[in-house]
């Protein structure tokens, strides 16, 4: 039976799971996201991705800065809601939203809950080195995901995906999941299961600075830290000569030596276990080029520091 909706989402992740919820019949009478922002070199104002989809699906868009007013609660609990899907929308729901919906509102949280509860799930199972990781499909309460969990299931972390690639298949699982979730949810046939105590972890908001590679981390740890971090904030490291390098993609190999130093022509740069090979990087106003290509045109000594 179609349900009253409201969506709740902000970036590419959610796109895919308000497409999935239209297609299967509901009816989502409005979406929720965060606020249009300055953006690019002009820092004109851009909306959302969940935002230009909705639009583009003619639905109503309602962008409040907070739902913590009386006006904005009133406003959502007048839709009239069987429930309100949630997935990286960004913003606190205060007790009166959750309680608004007949249903209540309902997550879709891109982790194995309880590990990585928080803003950036995706990157920190692949920063840890996580063999897996999943969807969540939760009952929202007043914590930080911290809700009953209704539905779930596990995607393996393969050893060279990064977060752009683990992000889109996350995001069509949680597509899947939602839409499978629902009929359950409507009729109380899916038991809300507790979160364990054990094993909570928490995926702090990333920050730029994560970015810059220690070569004196081992290798493994830097090739996660790369593709953890694609493609943002990205990677990168400071050349002896006072340029920063982009790190795009990278491979953890066997070698020995003092961190930075050269290796070999790969480029292969020794790191505090191992070694790291620059499979594709970027200088400063160029393009993308193979490692290879890129120290063909960059005054160099196999034996010598290429860092700072």
């Amino acid at each position: 039976m179609p349900l009253r909706l409201a969506f709740m989402g902000t970036p590419d992740f959610s796109v895919s799971i308000l497409d999935a919820l239209v297609a299967a019949g509901h009816e989502v009478v409005c979406v929720y996201s965060q606020p249009p922002r300055p953006a690019g070199r002009g820092q004109q104002l851009h909306a959302s991705p969940v935002h230009r989809r909705a639009e583009a699906l003619g639905i109503e868009v309602r962008t409040p800065k907070s739902l913590r007013k009386a006006d904005e609660q009133e406003a959502f609990a007048a839709l009239n809601l069987d429930c309100a899907i949630v997935a990286a929308y960004g913003l606190i729901l205060p007790q009166a939203i959750l309680d608004a919906p007949r249903l209540g509102c309902v997550n879709v949280h891109a982790s194995l809950l309880p590990r990585w509860r928080g803003a950036a799930p995706i990157q920190r199972s692949i920063l840890a080195g996580d063999a897996e990781t999943g969807v969540t499909i939760m009952q929202m309460d007043a914590g930080l995901d911290t809700g009953a969990m209704l539905l779930k299931d596990a995607l393996p972390i393969t050893p060279r995906m990064n977060a752009a690639e683990l992000h889109d298949a996350l995001a069509s699982m949680g597509a899947r999941l939602m839409v499978e979730a629902l009929p359950g949810i409507a009729d109380a046939s899916l038991k809300p299961v507790p979160q364990p105590e054990a094993g909570v972890t928490y995926a702090a908001k990333l920050a730029k600075e994560e970015g810059r590679l220690d070569l004196s981390r081992p290798a493994a740890e830097l090739d996660r830290q790369v593709r953890g971090l694609t493609p943002w904030p990205g990677t990168w490291i400071d050349l002896s000569n006072g340029e920063k390098l982009k790190v795009l993609e990278t491979l953890p190999v066997d070698g020995k030596g003092e961190p930075g130093t050269l290796l070999d022509a790969g480029p292969t740069l020794a790191c505090g276990d191992g070694a790291l090979r620059l499979v594709r990087v970027q200088r400063p106003g160029k393009g993308p080029v193979d490692g290879g290509a890129f120290l063909r045109g960059y005054p160099h000594v196999v034996g010598g520091k290429l860092i700072a």
